[in-house]
């Protein structure tokens, strides 16, 4: 039985309260005018905190635009996914939606971000590098699982690196597909369950025979 992580205390709420505070007044004023007429002391003020505290979170106006790494699901729910026993994608669908499932709760920091990100490309970029960290260390988890289930793997290691890193680019892709349909939909539900539909897609996609 995986047993959840435990509840953040107050003090890590209130830093999680301010870090989205701070995304949510320079995605704010960014978008009504510009970046380059935005300064950190105007985004501070707006946040109700001090130039200090801003660069306590965030090392310049560019990383709090482009925000939060995503992240893996916890310890437990990883080590789950490696000794499991059921249908890797199946298994891994399970962990993505899970991963997603702490960024899901705040729909106006993603809109707000995607609008500022269509008109400065360059920000997507750097929110494209967060996606390939993800996909790398994805893909050393399935690597992982992958020798679970099959020790032999270990002997050839470039064919265990491949076949990881297909399915990691697979679950990437999959979760792409979600982030876009849950961004764009007013009704799509919340994003762990986006994943979940999209990787049954994407067996839809490879499964038909015509």
């Amino acid at each position: 039985m995986v047993v959840p992580p435990p509840e953040p205390g107050l003090r890590e709420r209130k830093r999680l309260a301010t870090r989205r505070e701070i995304q949510r007044a320079v995605l704010t004023l960014c978008s009504e005018r510009g970046i380059d007429k935005v300064t950190i002391d105007e985004i501070s003020r707006c946040a109700d905190i001090s130039p200090r505290t801003f660069f306590n979170y965030f090392a310049s106006k560019d990383s709090a635009l482009v925000g939060d790494e995503l992240e893996l699901a916890c310890d437990e729910e990883i080590d789950a996914f490696v000794q499991g026993s059921g249908e890797l994608l199946v298994d891994l669908a399970a962990l993505v939606a899970a991963s997603v499932r702490p960024a899901e709760a705040d729909r106006e920091i993603h809109e707000l971000r995607r609008a500022v990100m269509k008109d400065n490309t360059y920000l997507f970029s750097m929110r494209m590098a967060f996606l390939r960290d993800f996909e790398s260390r994805l893909q050393d988890i399935v690597q992982r699982r992958l020798l679970v289930e099959d020790p032999a793997l270990a002997a050839d290691e470039e064919r265990l690196s491949q076949r990881a890193l297909l399915y990691a680019l697979v679950a990437v892709a999959a979760t792409r597909h979600a982030w876009r349909s849950w961004a764009e939909s007013d009704d799509a539900g919340s994003m762990s369950a986006c994943v979940a539909e999209s990787f049954r897609e994407l067996y839809t996609v490879t499964s038909r025979s015509d």
